[in-house]
């Protein structure tokens, strides 16, 4: 083993795992990745949830009460998912005191269903920071042009956001406009800028897997020599953005009243092709003040080969944008392929959310107490 944990942390990269579970919890594995593998956040997803939930038995107590009671299977869903943030949070409470609340962060999405409509997104989000009423939590919101607004309202509640689903440059820019924003509103408000946080999602791999695919349709030498370039460089140049907003007067304005940069997170890190290293989203996006969220994969293939080397970033946004220029120049639309992953993101999460609310019910059916 390596210590290239450590050292990735040490470049100022935090990192997170992509993953919960109540098993993860009680079996102290999530206190063991906090101690020995530098996790210091865990983020969630209805996917994540789905998966947990479907499988093993760890949730048969809760849900055989939630059944005795005939609780709705939303309440049911929101009781189980809120307990595990809830829990998730307490062991990352330490981290949290340690870090000023930068990092012991959970996430936890609002409805997927609800990620073109801004004021239920909004009530929703207020909900989930209720419900599991602890500051190290993130409520994550999607990026979508209904979630933007929703982003700056929740913000200016004081509220800590996950903004979730971004993959172009153009909807990452009007991202940190919404924070900004936010942080406007919650200025005007009275409150106290110090304790709101923020992380920006920007998926990488799901970049690489719709424009590799195109690619391939091409088939030529060119198109052969372009593929597996634009995820990484198309997460690069969101990291130029990141460093002109917060440089900029008016973020300037706002660290004076105490804000706190809205860090840059890399998301869907776990490599999809054999044919790249399959530390390809850590080891190529190393650079201070970011976020890594790892499934446990590729956090154990960082941990045991991960090369890590210094700040990738740094130095190399015009070839990123040569990258990406190179793809255009094939025939495939870079905004055709963001607006696409866009809409089918939110797809795959109502989907999810969607078996998980089949499995649920059928779990609450068979563990309901005969009548009497």
């Amino acid at each position: 083993m390596t210590d290239a944990l450590k050292r990735l942390s040490e470049e100022g990269v935090a990192i997170w795992l992509d993953d919960l579970s109540r098993k993860r919890i009680t079996s102290g594995n999530l206190a063991e990745l906090i101690d020995q593998q530098h996790v210091v956040g865990v983020t969630t997803n209805p996917s994540i949830f789905q998966k947990a939930i479907s499988q093993g038995d760890g949730y048969d107590q809760q849900l055989s009460d939630l059944a005795a009671r005939k609780v709705t299977v939303e309440e049911a869903i929101r009781m189980i998912t809120t307990a595990d943030v809830r829990d998730a949070a307490d062991i990352l409470r330490p981290v949290f005191d340690a870090t000023g609340g930068r990092d012991g962060r959970v996430s936890i999405e609002v409805d997927p269903r609800l990620a073109h409509h801004t004021k239920p997104t909004v009530a929703e989000a207020k909900q989930l920071a209720w419900l599991v009423d602890r500051p190290n939590t993130l409520i994550k919101i999607p990026a979508t042009m209904g979630g933007l607004p929703a982003i700056t309202e929740v913000i200016a509640h004081g509220i800590s956001v996950n903004v979730t689903l971004i993959f172009s440059l153009e909807r990452y820019r009007q991202v940190m406009d919404a924070y900004l924003a936010g942080l406007e509103k919650a200025r005007e408000k009275g409150l106290d800028l110090s304790g709101i946080h923020s992380v920006a999602s920007f998926f990488v791999s799901r970049v690489d897997t719709e424009i590799d695919k195109r690619l391939d349709a091409l088939g030529t030498d060119e198109a052969k020599a372009a593929r597996g370039k634009a995820g990484v460089a198309n997460a690069r140049l969101a990291y130029q953005a990141y460093e002109e907003v917060f440089t900029s007067d008016r973020w300037s304005a706002l660290e004076k009243a105490g804000a706190n940069k809205q860090r840059p997170l890399w998301a869907s890190t776990g490599v999809k092709d054999p044919a790249y290293k399959d530390t390809l989203y850590v080891v190529d996006l190393v650079a201070p003040n970011t976020v890594n969220t790892m499934p446990e994969a590729t956090l154990f293939a960082t941990e045991d080969h991960g090369e890590i080397t210094g700040n990738t970033i740094a130095g190399t946004y015009e070839q990123a944008r040569a990258d990406l220029d190179a793809v255009e120049k094939l025939g495939i639309s870079y905004d055709d392929v963001v607006q696409l992953l866009e809409e089918e993101g939110v797809e795959k999460f109502e989907a999810s959310w969607n078996d998980l609310l089949k499995s649920t019910e059928a779990e609450l059916e068979r563990l309901a107490p005969s009548e009497g």
